[in-house]
């Protein structure tokens, strides 16, 4: 996925109210992002460090500019906004890059699914094969050398694993797909430390038969695409 415009630059000051970060230009100049992470942001808050962002041109935004990346102390790169995880994940399946989801007809978005009232990420339909069920999220939480997921308690995260179950008992394909949105985390694991029934959850789910995959960006201030898988640490 190319950044079109392409993004500008600053110096991260503050991210306060969960949705806002102010930032610095080279002109001294201060502005507030809009910042697309519901998350807690653990470990992905570099004040003094550079950000690079997007501007839209809808005038009916109270704030035009969008935080994309964040970069880290050892000039590294973490994609900040969390929704762009379903998009590229749609463009790699598509590309063919996730070789394990390959070979379906149709690929939906947000499709009604299962018995909590939830809505599939990616739906995978082919002639003669089950429906496969994607729930994809974005991981960005690095702590010794680890990525982790969840980086806060997630409620939402926990129904979801429950949802997958569901489907492979009823005979449908249930894949959890981690976007890796950071260009220092080479696994993933759950987050015990941080939210263990979501952890407990997870075991449960890949013996019940879910799938867990997880693929790293690659990631520019130009370009941000799924290139490769990493481990998964169940």
């Amino acid at each position: 996925m190319e950044f079109t415009p392409p993004l500008q630059q600053g110096i991260l000051l503050r991210r306060y109210k969960r949705f806002l970060a102010d930032v610095q230009l080279s002109d001294g100049s201060e502005i507030t992002l809009h910042c697309p992470n519901t998350g807690s942001m653990r470990n992905c808050l570099y004040p003094g460090e550079t950000v690079w962002f997007s501007t839209s041109d809808n005038p009916k935004r109270k704030y035009a500019h969008t935080w994309e990346l964040m970069t880290t102390p050892n000039a590294g790169l973490i994609g900040i906004h969390s929704g762009q995880a379903n998009t590229l994940a749609e463009e790699a399946i598509n590309k063919g890059i996730i070789t394990e989801l390959t070979g379906y007809d149709s690929l939906s978005r947000e499709v009604k699914y299962g018995d909590e009232n939830s809505r599939i990420d990616i739906l995978l339909q082919g002639a003669q094969k089950p429906a496969c069920y994607i729930e994809v999220k974005s991981c960005t939480l690095l702590e010794d050398g680890q990525g982790y997921f969840p980086d806060a308690v997630s409620l939402r995260g926990q129904k979801h694993l429950r949802e997958l179950m569901h489907m492979v008992s009823q005979g449908h394909r249930a894949v959890l797909l981690f976007v890796v949105q950071h260009s220092d985390i080479f696994s993933v694991a759950p987050a015990a430390h941080i939210d263990p029934e979501y952890a407990k959850l997870l075991k449960i789910a890949v013996l019940a038969g879910v799938e867990v995959l997880a693929y790293r960006c690659e990631m520019s201030p130009t370009d941000i695409h799924l290139a490769q898988a990493c481990d998964v640490r169940v």
